[in-house]
């Protein structure tokens, strides 16, 4: 059952409190949208009618050719509304669409929001982009995506929106302007993109952008600061004062504005409204406005409930992005540096710790002189264990109670 709403009315309202009324994606053969099952233990395939899930077998969907050119006319488009604010869930669901979905004749635009959270782009190190032991206890999940780019911080008062095309289609210019004129038509807030593909307004980032390119399918995803906490947003992504050596990709920081700044009427939900309805009224290959027409000829607003029901595999996406070894086990390669002074007798000797990080686990451990390249292996039970700052820290006061004497002769012993 497909949603279209009009502006401002108690429809829209009604879709966005009805928590409980879930709706599977409409589908129809004619625009010939297909699921697979990502899970290999799917053995039975559902029968298939214009309100069931057209099932084909796993991996098929990276299988196909590329879809040739379809006239802008025959492409529909579609606004999935996720119902789900974990993070890894809504992570699951975007890949789960991105490897099983046909956007052929069917462009989707997935908005989403979750709780309190850091998210990493896929070749990043969380170390160097925030303080993961302090994310850990204030309650704030790490995340790891499947695309580029740099870290961002997300709650309820962000909004993520995922545009989905085939890779032939991918249109990042098209997309950031369907945000842009959403907020101009709805608020009058003129909004720029700069060279980076940053949403801007009087240089400050509302929105930050990165990509997925595939075959046959791509996806670009941006977030939309509205009400954001953005004191939370600057204390999570802090990381621990040390010397990080890492050939991972790092974040461009940036000033940042939420969008009920410029204007106070902003919300979420109304953002969700204004950016759906302007990538419903304009047309699938240029910036061309159809207005009602154009939008009454699309599928509408969709609630999506990505359970294991109604996207079959998706648990076990899910169960992928939450593990230890894809969110800290995939960090590139890294090396982390700390000073430490030991005192004894009013004598102090500086000292530099270096822990070598590799798959997320500290390989060796080692201590030198400043200016000097020395180095003498650090016995510790926390070898080979998970690194962390709790850990990091734990080693530095543990070498602090160890006497200059006793360093001075290890040094002297591993010449």
């Amino acid at each position: 059952m497909s949603f279209l709403l009009r502006r401002n009315s108690s429809q829209l309202r009604l879709l966005m409190a009805a928590g409980n009324k879930i709706t599977r994606p409409a589908l129809s053969t004619t625009a010939s949208s297909c699921y697979s099952s990502s899970s290999s233990s799917s053995s039975s395939s559902p029968s298939s009618d214009n309100n069931n899930v057209n099932a084909v077998s796993p991996g098929a969907s990276r299988q196909r050719k590329s879809t040739p050119s379809v006239p802008d006319a025959d492409i529909k488009k579609s606004v999935f509304i996720s119902q789900s604010h974990d993070i890894f869930t809504n992570l699951a669901l975007e890949d789960w669409l991105y490897k099983n979905f046909d956007f052929g004749h069917h462009h989707v635009l997935l908005l989403w929001a979750n709780d309190p959270c850091v998210v990493i782009g896929r070749h990043q190190n969380p170390f160097t982009e925030a303080n993961v032991s302090k994310l850990m206890e204030r309650g704030i999940t790490l995340a790891r995506r499947n695309s580029g780019g740099g870290a961002v911080y997300h709650d309820r008062g962000n909004l993520n929106c995922t545009f989905f095309t085939p890779r032939e289609r991918y249109d990042r210019k098209y997309n950031l302007n369907i945000v842009t004129r959403a907020l101009f038509r709805e608020w009058a807030i003129k909004a720029e993109i700069n060279e980076r593909d940053d949403i801007v307004i009087l240089n400050k980032k509302i929105s930050g952008t990165a990509a997925k390119l595939g075959h046959p399918n791509s996806y670009h995803h941006c977030t939309l600061l509205a009400t954001a906490n953005k004191l939370h947003l600057g204390e999570s992504l802090t990381k621990e004062p040390a010397n990080y050596i890492s050939r991972a990709t790092a974040s461009v920081p940036s000033s940042i504005r939420n969008l009920v700044d410029v204007n106070r009427n902003v919300t979420v939900a109304q953002l969700l409204s204004a950016v759906g309805y302007e990538y419903l009224r304009t047309t699938a290959t240029s910036l061309e406005d159809g207005g009602s027409v154009q939008t009454m000829q699309q599928r509408g607003f969709q609630l999506i409930n990505p359970t294991e029901k109604w996207f079959p595999g998706i648990e076990e996406l899910r169960a992928n992005y939450s593990s230890w070894d894809w969110v800290i086990g995939k960090t590139p390669k890294f090396t982390v540096e700390k000073d430490l002074e030991l005192k004894e007798d009013q004598h102090g000797m500086k000292l530099k710790l270096s822990v070598d990080v590799e798959a997320g686990l500290m390989k060796d451990i080692c201590i030198q002189l400043p200016q000097s390249e020395q180095r003498v292996p650090v016995v510790t039970p926390l070898q080979g264990k998970a690194y962390n700052e709790q850990n990091l820290n734990g080693i530095v006061a543990a070498l602090k109670l160890v006497s200059t004497s006793n360093v001075k002769q290890a040094m002297n012993g591993s010449v």
